[in-house]
Parts: C-alpha cells; sequence; structure tokens
C-alpha cells in the first residue's frame, strides 16, 4: 500500500479540499473549520477526556509529557474508539497530504487543558528552525471540546510565518509579548483549527475559573521520526480493529 491507496480507502478525493482551502493552508498557514465536531462526537470526546483524567490520575500524560500549570493525556490512539475520528476523518488526512506534500503518517494524538490563571506560552513553531528550501514537516490540529474565548486561554496565531525562515526568536524580541499580526482563535467547542506545524502559535493565559479542554492530532512527513513510536505503544486490541489503510496512516506494518 502506498499513501495515495489508504488516503482513496478513508475517503479522501480530489474535492476533498476546496481550492480556497488550499489556497489559505499555502498562504496563510491555517484552516478553521466550524461545527466539525457534531454534537454527539463532542459530547463523547468530552465524556471519554474526563474519565481518562479521573481513571489516570497523577499519571495523565506521562507516555509524552506531564506540564506544569495544565492537564494533560497522551497516546489517545489506544485509549477509546472515540479518538478514532480525529486521525482519520477524510478532511483532516487531506488537510495532512496537502501540506505536507509527500508520504505521511500519524504523529501523536495528545490531550491538553491550562487550569485557570495559567496557559500562557510563548510563541513558538511546532518544529525546528527552518531553512527557506525546507520542505513542510507536519500539520497539527487542535479540536476544541470548549469555546474558546478572549479570557480562557485561546490560542493566538500569526498567519503566514509557515514561509519564514529560522524561528521567532529570529525576528521578535519579546516573545511572550503580543504580536501586532497576532490573531486568536474565537470559536464555539466542535470547531478544528487545523495549522502547517512551522506556523507561529502559542496558548494564552486562561483568566476564567474553568478548564478549556483540546485535543491535538498530528501529522509528520514520514520520514521522521513520531513523537511516540506506535510500532512499541500499539496495543493488540487496537491493532485488530483498525483497517489497513489506518494502520498505513499509524505506520505500525512492517
Amino acid at each position: 500500500m502506498n499513501i495515495e491507496e489508504a488516503l482513496g480507502q478513508l475517503g479522501v478525493t480530489s474535492t476533498t479540499l476546496s481550492d480556497e482551502e488550499k489556497r489559505q493552508l499555502d498562504e496563510e498557514g491555517y484552516l478553521i473549520l466550524t461545527d466539525f465536531i457534531d454534537h454527539g462526537l463532542l459530547k463523547a470526546l468530552q465524556d471519554k477526556y474526563e474519565e481518562l483524567m479521573e481513571r489516570e490520575g497523577q499519571n495523565a500524560g506521562k507516555e509524552f509529557q506531564q506540564e506544569a500549570g495544565t492537564r494533560r493525556l497522551s497516546d489517545l490512539i489506544n485509549k477509546g474508539q472515540e479518538f478514532d475520528i480525529c486521525w482519520q476523518h477524510p478532511k483532516i488526512l487531506a488537510i495532512a497530504y496537502h501540506v505536507i506534500g509527500r508520504d505521511f503518517k500519524v504523529n501523536s494524538i495528545n490531550g491538553r487543558d491550562a487550569l485557570p490563571g495559567q496557559g500562557h506560552q510563548d510563541l513558538h513553531a511546532d518544529w525546528g528552525p527552518r531553512r527557506l528550501d525546507d520542505l513542510y514537516g507536519g500539520v497539527n490540529t487542535i479540536w476544541l471540546l470548549d469555546d474558546f474565548t478572549p479570557d480562557n486561554g485561546a490560542t493566538r496565531f500569526v498567519p503566514a510565518t509557515h514561509k519564514l525562515a529560522g524561528s521567532p526568536k529570529d525576528y521578535v524580541m519579546d516573545v511572550r509579548a503580543p504580536h501586532p499580526d497576532e490573531q486568536l482563535v474565537i470559536a464555539k467547542a466542535g470547531t478544528v483549527f487545523a495549522y502547517n506545524m512551522h506556523m507561529w502559535h502559542g496558548g494564552t493565559q486562561n483568566r476564567t475559573n474553568k478548564t478549556r479542554r483540546v485535543l491535538h492530532p498530528s501529522f509528520i512527513a514520514r520520514e521522521f521520526p513520531q513523537q511516540y513510536n506506535q510500532k512499541e505503544f500499539l496495543r493488540k486490541s487496537t491493532y485488530d480493529r483498525l483497517s489497513p489503510a489506518a494502520r498505513y496512516i499509524l505506520d505500525v506494518d512492517e
């Protein structure tokens, strides 16, 4: 199997992305997909998120990392069929293929929410410093399980910075400060924000008394190592329920 066959079996076609969506990904580096998660799936993802947090307690997120001021979940591919759509949806796969432009695979699926009073991040890219002739390495997505508001830690981003060489520190004196061109993702729960991993972005401070939960399914070019090696992490019960095309996207078959 190759990437085109796998994508075709998972429902991706030449028209899954519109010409305008492709242009926006190329020129601005992101897409905001409103009302993307239907109400039933949204409720299932919210419930599963809290179930895992309660079950895992202080160990939540340990497979990848734990982070001060946040709750984290990791290895979600193995922790419920509810999460399958997050990395198998044709639209998401089409975005990843368009941006990366070559064979790719799942990088990871994590959960994260900043605690009240926490969450502000430096402007950063989800990749190292870029040379202008580098191919794009990956795509990240943010699945909003709660509304993003100006006060609860919504993601800030700077459009078109995926095309720049280097890193934010090469251009910005203070990467913690607001950027004159930054925008906030202000959107309802059920929205997905998909972006080129080279685009500058960061969380803002959660100034409310409530949580702000997201899922982070991400994808990388196939030549790079995954955030955690799916061949090592994948449980047999997960492997057995996945289609050959899904296993190809995970890169778990020899």
